[in-house]
């Protein structure tokens, strides 16, 4: 065989046992975040299925207004605060692209 080959066959195996090593310890490292990505995808349903069900969110606000008007004002204020909070910080990060 050409040793030039045979170089190239052995760098190539040593470069591939070299990646199944970073990939297994990527995987280790990885581990801690699986819990916070699953609650993650939770929260992403949970704000799917919001989107998916306004009459719901609705009727929610409606029971809260009607069983404890002062306490639903307050809450439409943060509400409303955080709507904007988060608006302004999409805003700059879309423009920040």
């Amino acid at each position: 065989m050409n040793p030039k080959l045979l170089e190239l066959a052995t760098r190539h195996g040593a470069l591939k046992a070299r990646i199944d090593e970073q990939r297994r310890l990527l995987g280790q490292h990885s581990v801690p975040l699986e819990g916070a990505l699953a609650r993650g995808d939770q929260v992403l349903k949970g704000v799917d299925w919001l989107k998916h069900h306004p009459a719901a969110v609705a009727i929610a606000i409606a029971v809260a207004a009607v069983a404890r008007p002062r306490r639903a004002v307050r809450w439409a204020r943060r509400g409303f605060f955080l709507w904007r909070g988060w608006q302004a910080i999409r805003k700059s990060l879309i423009g920040a692209q």
